[in-house]
């Protein structure tokens, strides 16, 4: 434990058999205290991986998408007494050894949420693997979440996210949509009721094995991003009541 607080990395996991014993040796061990791995039935040698690893792993009998992923990820952790839950997915696209620099803005009280920014700069970037129509619509995107939203993030799209326990006590993500525009959905949600996100720069690291979506999911992806913004500025303007932006009534002990 670090300062008292239960460290929990948690790993979404789908077909990661070629990356996921990599992104487990990068996690500095002195900082985490356990690691879960839900697997959204992988067709390779994933569950097989982590299990020989040591994994605490978890095991969907048949796949229901990224967001579900999440949902069983974030109970589990819950289940675990975390205090600060660390999502990582384990494909390599992020780089765990700046965990420890993102948990401290957590624990000194700075930040409720912090996202991993793949885009310091747009070289850096690209230079990185992510496509250009990928950086392209993710500027986009991100400046229409940070107008709409009033933030001033670098990546509103990273799956590397860390969450302090009061978080993912108070959102009820259930609702939530079991495709990737969770992530989007829960980030929207976690500004509307207050709390305080920021990011740190994090290293793109696209590779073939990277987890990514086509760009057919991609356009839909972004429309469907467009539509949340819609209704955050629906129920900010109280034109309408919107069961996204109610607040969980159940606490995991």
């Amino acid at each position: 434990m670090l300062e008292g607080k239960k460290i929990v990395v948690i790993m979404p996991a789908y077909n990661a058999e070629n990356t996921l014993e990599k992104t487990f040796r990068e996690i500095p061990a002195n900082i985490v205290d356990e690691i879960i791995l839900t697997d959204d039935a992988s067709i390779d040698k994933t569950v097989m991986i982590a299990k020989e690893l040591g994994l605490k792993t978890f095991v969907h009998k048949k796949n229901k998408g990224y967001g579900a992923n999440q949902k069983t990820c974030y109970r589990e952790a819950l289940k675990a007494k975390a205090d600060i839950i660390i999502m990582l997915h384990p494909d390599c696209q992020y780089d765990p050894r700046v965990i420890p620099f993102a948990v401290g803005f957590i624990i000194t009280g700075i930040c409720d949420i912090i996202i991993g920014s793949r885009i310091r700069t747009r070289r850096e970037t690209l230079e990185g693997g992510m496509p250009l129509y990928k950086y392209i619509s993710n500027r986009f995107l991100t400046a229409i979440e940070n107008s709409v939203l009033g933030q001033n993030l670098g990546d509103f799209h990273s799956g590397f996210r860390i969450y302090k326990r009061e978080v993912l006590e108070s959102i009820d993500y259930s609702r939530n949509s079991d495709d990737f525009i969770f992530d989007t959905e829960f980030l929207t949600q976690a500004v509307f009721f207050g709390f305080r996100v920021g990011d740190i720069p994090i290293p793109t690291r696209y590779s073939p094995e990277a987890s990514s979506i086509n760009f057919r999911r991609s356009l839909k992806y972004g429309i469907q991003t467009l539509w949340v913004m819609v209704k955050y500025i629906l129920q900010k303007s109280k034109i309408c009541h919107l069961k996204l932006f109610e607040c969980s009534s159940k606490k995991v002990q």
